[in-house]
């Protein structure tokens, strides 16, 4: 039951201004870089409806009215329907599978006439909901796996509908759950395990054809396998306490590699790997025996994580050369060095550089960039769109852009700390995580630090889809503040 006490406080006063005021600048900095990445020389009026600054305007003040429209409705509204919402959204993804119109190689889109929606940028708060629901729910437990493998189904399976829509940048963002999974009491491990991964693909596969010495051990796979070995040991002390065990594991791991080493270099050249993989294969074999001698379950983990790791790394080439799409696969390579391809697919992060190198400390100036005016980037006012801010406003203001995210992450932190129940919490740090994301991803991609997977900068890009879909997250997580003091009891 909801016991109201005498003056419960308007939406307005306890609506979190700070917040609406930093979504305000990001919708003004957003715009005035849309008309300078869309903008061509001898355009007459950038209001125009026919150009994309025109309809930008369209865009943001339908946003402004959706904004609205959701702090206007009870705050429980969003706790209540959570599910139902959820359902819905997820039944749109799995018809959209089936869209027959294909744009850019994806059938992401629905296409009503003049208008085109993305039900994926919708999915994304639809399925924050359900998972703050789920976890907020009494008796739910994280560390139980039966609760976390219910949490994890929840976000993994619009990702599953967004992939066979041939939108795997789209999907990727789901990742970002596990970052409020980590907040909420995810193991660290689970986390550590994901980087790991990521570590020996890229490692693996930049240097695989790299050799160690002049040897015929390739120096990706002696990297990564001694890398599987430290963590492998490592993790045995963190999480099993046994310092003497680690010893033992490091000691092994390098002395047996460094007697290989040097045999293959002064007495007969061979594959080092080899001696690597029998090495683990007994540090496998003595975490089982410890396993199943103390019955602690951490053992049990540490080996699966040690097995696990060896399976991945060498299905990664696989995956890279078979199951990955070839501009996927060509985009890891010019990611990674090694492919440049100018031409190609490097062609948009070489241009979007170029770009934002040429703006300098203050910028070329408002619609004054050559490399945007003369269409060089492509896709330069929604995935690339923050070339046109690097190269107009400079360094100064790319910096500036950046602290206007950085101080929307730093208040929705704040926002989620201080909500009074589980649902609220979680929903907040699910938007944060998304945005953190977004941000870092797109900001990433177009510097060339991180691969191109075509997401949109949050309130930056064109487009409806993404505008809207950022301020459903963003503005029922301020309604539900601004629900936070009314009292609630069962």
């Amino acid at each position: 039951m909801v016991r109201i006490t005498d003056k419960q406080p308007s939406v307005l006063r306890s609506l979190d201004w700070w917040t609406v005021a930093i979504y305000i600048a990001l919708l003004i900095f957003g715009w005035v870089s849309v008309c300078g990445a869309s903008y061509t020389y001898g355009d007459t009026d950038i209001f125009s409806l026919s150009t994309r600054s025109g309809m930008q305007i369209v865009w943001i003040g339908t946003s402004l009215f959706l904004g609205l429209v959701l702090l206007l409705l009870d705050d429980r509204f969003y706790d209540t329907f959570s599910y139902v919402i959820y359902g819905i959204l997820l039944l749109l993804l799995f018809l959209t599978i089936f869209n027959p119109h294909e744009i850019k190689g994806s059938r992401s889109w629905l296409v009503l006439g003049p208008l085109r929606l993305q039900p994926a940028e919708f999915a994304k708060f639809a399925t924050a909901l359900a998972i703050a629901k789920l976890m907020g729910s009494y008796g739910f437990n994280i560390h139980r796996w039966k609760d976390f493998a219910a949490a994890c189904g929840v976000v993994l399976l619009p990702m599953l509908f967004i992939v066979a829509q041939k939108e795997t940048g789209s999907a990727l963002v789901y990742l970002s759950f596990f970052l409020m999974f980590y907040r909420e009491g995810m193991p660290g491990s689970i986390l550590f395990t994901g980087v790991a991964m990521i570590v020996y693909f890229v490692v693996g596969i930049k240097f695989e054809s790299v050799s160690l010495l002049h040897t015929p051990t390739s120096l990706g796979v002696f990297i990564v396998i001694l890398l599987i070995q430290t963590f492998s040991s490592v993790m045995v002390n963190v999480y099993c306490r046994n310092k003497k065990l680690m010893y033992y594991m490091l000691g092994g791991s390098f002395g047996g590699t460094l007697l290989a080493l040097l045999f293959s270099l002064y007495v007969l050249p061979f594959n080092i790997v080899w001696v690597q993989l029998i090495i683990t294969a007994v540090i496998i074999v003595y975490l089982l025996v410890e396993w199943l001698r103390t019955r602690f379950s951490n053992y049990f983990f540490i080996l699966a994580f040690t097995i696990g790791s060896i399976a991945f790394f060498y299905s990664a080439d696989y995956v890279l050369n078979n199951v990955l799409e070839p501009h996927q696969r060509v985009r890891i390579n010019v990611l990674l060095g090694l492919d440049d391809d100018l031409s190609g697919a490097g062609y948009n992060v070489h241009q979007s550089e170029i770009a934002i190198g040429s703006g300098g400390l203050q910028g070329k100036g408002f619609l004054n960039g050559t490399q945007t005016k003369l269409k060089f980037v492509p896709e330069q006012d929604t995935d690339f769109i923050f070339c046109t801010v690097g190269e107009e406003e400079g360094f100064l203001g790319s910096a500036g852009v950046l602290l206007l995210f950085l101080l929307l992450i730093l208040r929705l932190i704040h926002l989620a700390e201080r909500q009074p129940f589980a649902f609220g919490r979680i929903y907040g740090y699910c938007v944060l995580s998304i945005f953190l994301f977004h941000v870092f991803i797109n900001v990433g991609m177009v510097l060339g630090l991180t691969p191109v997977i075509g997401i949109p900068l949050p309130f930056f890009s064109y487009g409806g889809s993404s505008l809207w879909g950022f301020t459903l997250l963003l503005f029922i997580f301020l309604r539900i503040d601004a629900g936070r003091n009314l009292v609630r009891m069962d």
